[in-house]
């Protein structure tokens, strides 16, 4: 791949607009049913088979209802037609920020988005993919975003990419070596060592290793050096809790084995984060340009946390604990960890990413994940959530600023 001079070139005007992911996830996430959306873009596409930003739409659709397989197919169809998809800025006169992703399932590329809605930033969305070199005529912006995702699926990507970043003649956030250092079994060694910072070790093992874990053959000490039973236990390339679990020992491990077809995991010994009240909380930090902010913080009485699993649309007193949290977070939180967040920025050198985080009852800094990829939004309710607006535009703001920031060195 090389870098391309951009000129003014952009998707073809005639499509009716590209409606990307934010439109279509907020939707269903407010409980919209995207079968009708599903329809209308199919017969779009059906009567006009040249309607990338169609296709694109409804691979979309089609992996939040759960047909990841078929729209990926509509995805390559998309991509066959067009490698641009643009989501226009809100409001005039703002940067222009092209991004690179990658063909795949929506975690695989950061979900940029919902960080530019309703701003002056106009998006760009350029995919590349080893079989998709760059095109002739890159649309004009003013900064580049590596938005590609670690995975497995983006290894060769993020390599290729690596020379492309470095002679692309704007600047460029996220380095991709960088972005390719955030596998799990790598980031905890990357963080190792920082003071008031746990992560346990990760490692990544075949599926006959851990066979032999149950059979009482390899005993699990042996791939973790730092922990025993209980563990946790994931598929490669899993998010959101997919192929998640705890097991407490060689049969439950047994157990989690007959239920998962996959070949590749993740492992780390367990490490209890519960309160004194016997909860467990989990928050997500997103560190933009060095600077960090909370994203949310959900509660939960189970170890496992995802902020749609933790009841917390239904709990106005969980919700109010987590206004406090976001009220009080560069009060209390970042003073308290602001040497770790510093050192765990400088050690990972991006200028983006988001942390999934806890504090441990002694009130050291448990990482579960850090990642370029993770979904920062403002999709909830406001009734619900009136504070989480307040919160989430000084997320959209300061990404605005660190654009701005970048333009003003590189003009300098």
């Amino acid at each position: 791949m090389t870098a391309e001079t951009p000129d003014n070139t952009t998707t073809t005007p005639e499509l009716p607009p590209h409606l990307g992911l934010a439109n279509l996830m907020t939707r269903a996430f407010l409980g919209e049913d995207l079968g009708p959306v599903g329809a209308e873009l199919l017969n779009r596409a059906q009567n006009n088979p040249a309607d990338a930003n169609a296709l694109m739409d409804l691979s979309i659709v089609l992996q939040m209802r759960g047909d990841p397989e078929t729209g990926l197919a509509i995805q390559s169809q998309a991509l066959s037609l067009q490698q641009f998809y643009q989501i226009p800025a809100s409001q005039p006169g703002g940067p222009r920020l092209l991004a690179i992703k990658g063909p795949g399932e929506v975690m695989w590329n950061t979900p940029l988005e919902f960080l530019t809605e309703d701003s002056d930033i106009a998006l760009d969305m350029l995919y590349l993919a080893p079989e998709l070199p760059v095109p002739p005529g890159v649309p004009d912006h003013d900064i580049l975003m590596i938005a590609v995702a670690q995975c497995d699926r983006n290894r060769a990507l993020l390599a290729s990419l690596a020379d492309l970043a470095e002679e692309w003649p704007r600047p460029v956030i996220n380095q991709p070596a960088r972005i390719s250092q955030l596998t799990r079994d790598n980031v905890c060694h990357l963080l190792s060592g920082i003071p008031g910072v746990i992560m346990p070790l990760s490692v990544r093992v075949e599926r006959s290793t851990l066979e032999a874990v149950t059979r009482g053959e390899t005993r699990i000490q042996d791939l973790l050096s730092d922990g025993d039973f209980p563990i946790i236990v994931r598929p490669v390339d899993s998010h959101a809790g997919r192929g998640l679990d705890r097991a407490d020992d060689p049969a439950a491990l047994a157990t989690y084995l007959q239920q998962s077809p996959t070949d590749q995991f993740y492992v780390s010994r367990f490490v209890d984060y519960r309160q004194q009240d016997g909860r467990y909380r989990k928050a997500r930090v997103v560190v933009i340009d060095g600077q960090p902010f909370v994203a949310h913080m959900a509660i939960s009485d189970h170890w496992m946390i995802h902020y749609l699993n933790a009841g917390m649309a239904e709990d106005a007193e969980k919700r109010a604990e987590e206004a406090r949290f976001m009220e009080n977070f560069d009060t209390d939180f970042v003073p308290r960890h602001q040497a770790a967040l510093d050192e765990i920025t400088r050690r990972l050198g991006l200028d983006y990413y988001a942390l999934d985080c806890a504090e441990t009852a002694d009130g050291q800094l448990l990482i579960f994940e850090a990642d370029s990829a993770m979904v920062v939004h403002a999709m909830d309710p406001a009734d619900d959530f009136p504070y989480k607006k307040v919160q989430m535009r000084k997320v959209f703001d300061a990404f605005r600023s660190m654009i701005e920031k970048r333009l003003q060195t590189a003009q300098a």
